[in-house]
């Protein structure tokens, strides 16, 4: 199990420096030149030099990458073009808020995706069954700033239920915050609902064929207790896609919290771009990416747990 979970930090490590090279060539392709829109309006082409030289503009793009990471390293990700506050205090600000919202999304999708998928196997073929799989249909078909707008025109403006935008700190007001996090919290959890309901059927039906589970019902094993045992098999495939739909998660919450006015990562990054704050974007971008790697990792690491076989294929590789 150690050697599996060192060969799947590695690997994890790796993927991350491809990614930072990624990020750091992506931001400067962007259209724009950050020294001209540091120097405001009207710059002279002196006072645009002045600031290339300052922040290290004018050297090669691989020193660049190589100052810039040194100091990521030790917590330095530069300073806003807009406040000049530290990078790292603006992302501290927002990062609570987007996880507050994907911790729940991602809670909301596995736990009706899965409860959905065991109701939709055991009653197969019935009305409940296609209730699960139509409900599935709609998750995976409607998009997520569609469903965002459509909720904000009935539950805020029609019928008065919940606030149509903005956000309340949880510490602040906690009934507030959980008003204000309803709506996004479904949109972004629809959709990862239907996929983990549609994976968790699939699986659980072909567990529940299989002959482990034929053995377990000639020796009298009630029906519960078979679903039991199916239902750990198969979270190895609905963890595996609980982890991939992450991405989508997080794209998702870029939509969401534009929609409806969150100030978390999604707005601060199409904020940095329409403000050509590259510093903020580019931090946002490589916190965003490390996030996802740490938790595909862990990912890994549960799917082992959960599947023994891989950990022993693992540990003999």
């Amino acid at each position: 199990m150690i050697e599996f979970i060192l060969r799947r930090t590695g690997a994890a490590v790796i993927t991350l420096f491809l990614a930072s090279i990624a990020v750091f060539l992506g931001v400067r392709a962007l259209p724009g030149d950050p020294a001209t829109v540091l120097a405001g309006e009207s710059p002279t082409p002196q006072v645009v030099a002045a600031i290339r030289k300052q922040f290290g503009l004018d050297q090669p793009l691989p020193v660049q990458y190589l100052h810039y990471m040194g100091q990521a390293l030790q917590g330095n990700l530069g300073s806003s073009t807009q406040d000049k506050a530290p990078v790292t205090q603006v992302l501290g600000e927002r990062l609570p808020v987007t996880l507050e919202l994907t911790f729940l999304a991602i809670l909301v999708g596995v736990l009706v995706g899965v409860l959905a998928g065991i109701v939709s196997a055991v009653r197969r073929g019935t009305a409940l069954d296609y209730a699960a799989n139509g409900f599935g249909l709609f998750g995976l078909s409607v998009p997520h700033f569609w469903l965002g707008l459509l909720g904000i025109v009935v539950f805020s403006v029609h019928w008065h239920i919940l606030p149509a935008s903005g956000f309340v700190g949880l510490a602040d007001d906690p009934v507030g915050n959980l008003e204000r996090m309803v709506m996004p919290v479904l949109v972004l959890g629809l959709g990862l609902a239907a996929v983990v309901m549609r994976q968790t059927r699939s699986s659980l039906l072909s567990q529940l064929g299989a002959d482990y589970v034929r053995t377990a019902r000639s020796k009298g094993l009630s029906r519960g207790q078979q679903i039991r045992h199916a239902l750990r098999n198969s979270l190895t495939t609905v963890t595996t896609v609980v982890g991939l739909q992450l991405a989508g998660l997080i794209s998702g919450a870029v939509i969401t919290e534009q929609i409806f006015v969150i100030p978390g990562f999604g707005k601060l990054i199409v904020d940095g771009v329409s403000s050509r704050n590259y510093p903020v974007i580019q931090g946002a971008v490589l916190v965003t990416v490390a996030g996802y790697v740490v938790i595909n990792l862990l990912v890994d690491v549960a799917y082992a747990y959960l599947d023994p076989r891989l950990r022993m294929a693992g540990g003999s590789q």
